[in-house]
């Protein structure tokens, strides 16, 4: 069945050559453009089952050659390429079961972004302006695009909340393992007696969602508009460009303030409502699922305690998978190098995806 299905695999992407090289289909971009991304989506898999096959085909000839070899010692060293090809032939048999895995729509798209200060007070603003700049300057070194589409900031620099938009190269991928509770334990500058304290912070990545994803009805919109307002109460405009939007049926509100434009508040309102609608019904799937499985599917509860970012011991763990950075590698992973734990996080769940599959 596995070598069934990739040899389809395989003439299917036969098939996508030479209709790229269709002058007809050539002419029609619309058609070319399509079967150039199917192509390309085919490609890592099928370069991959195509070595996989020339390590059966010499551990064979290998295996063939120690049969009928008479001198010990070429007999020995067939031995030892039999050994190498079949672990090679191992590796390349997992590497293709997960090319095979069911690919997650979302993880060409871009991401809104949302940190929000949980328990702790003027701390806990304080870490999730922290960790807004770790996901900031993640960003820089993957060259993706960050936008802030409302902020409200604290009075000694902290972050009560912050949504932002980051695009680019295949973000949702990147980050969507981010989600959930990131707690801190330190001692915070607002803290005279040196006491470590135990803040928490909420992040959620969600799919950045297109007009064709979520479909909204303007009838079940409440849009109101007000003065915008800054940490205090004091007037950051003499306008009333601030605009709230709430979505009746699901109950969703979602208020832009930062631009000075009612037109560009209320287009960015309706970005991230979008976003936390397509999370909402994807929400509902997973649990769906898991509910027919018995068995937890993604990671998208909001309420699981995924990190503790621990400043006295220098060090910042992932409960999900016991990953840890210690020292000079904590201080790098708060400046946005976080390439390995990503690596390690995506590796578990597709691990984990394996064995539900």
């Amino acid at each position: 069945m596995f070598l069934t299905k990739l040899e389809q695999l395989e003439q299917q992407f036969g098939d996508l050559e030479r209709q790229l090289a269709d002058p007809e289909i050539i002419r029609n971009q619309e058609e070319y453009q399509k079967r150039r991304k199917e192509h390309a989506d085919l490609t890592p898999l099928i370069q991959t089952f195509r070595r996989y096959r020339q390590v059966q085909k010499e551990l064979a000839d290998s295996q063939a050659l120690l049969k009928e070899e008479a001198d010990e010692e070429l007999k020995a060293l067939a031995r030892e390429e039999i050994e190498s090809l079949k672990e090679q032939a191992a590796n390349l048999e997992e590497e293709l079961r997960l090319l095979l895995l069911p690919k997650d729509p979302n993880d060409e798209k871009n991401v809104l972004l949302e940190i929000r200060a949980g328990t702790g007070g003027e701390e806990a603003g304080l870490f999730a302006a922290d960790l807004f700049r770790m996901y900031s300057r993640l960003a820089e070194r993957h060259r993706w695009k960050v936008e802030v589409l409302s902020h409200s900031p604290t009075g000694i620099g902290g972050l009560k909340e912050i949504i932002a938009s980051i695009s680019g190269d295949r973000v949702y991928s990147q980050l969507k393992y981010e989600s959930g509770v990131h707690r801190v334990q330190r001692v915070p500058v607002t803290e005279s007696q040196g006491r470590i304290h135990t803040s928490a912070v909420t992040v959620a990545i969600l799919p950045e969602a297109e007009e064709v994803d979520v479909q909204i009805n303007p009838e079940e919109l409440r849009i109101d508009v007000f003065r915008s307002s800054g940490p205090g109460g004091q007037s950051v405009n003499t306008t009333d460009s601030a605009v709230r939007v709430t979505h009746v049926p699901s109950g969703l509100v979602v208020i832009c303030q930062d631009e000075k434009s009612q037109h560009k508040n209320k287009a960015k309102a309706l970005k991230v409502l979008r976003a936390r609608l397509l999370d909402l019904k994807e929400q509902e799937q997973h649990q769906q699922i898991a509910k027919e499985r018995k068995t937890q599917v993604g990671t998208g509860d909001r309420s699981e305690r995924i990190r503790t970012y621990n400043f006295p011991q220098s060090r910042i763990t992932d409960h999900r998978i016991g990953f840890s950075y210690h020292g000079l590698k904590m201080e790098a992973a708060l400046d946005g190098e976080l390439d390995e734990l990503i690596r390690a996080l995506t590796t578990h769940y597709r691990t984990l995806a394996l064995q539900q599959a």
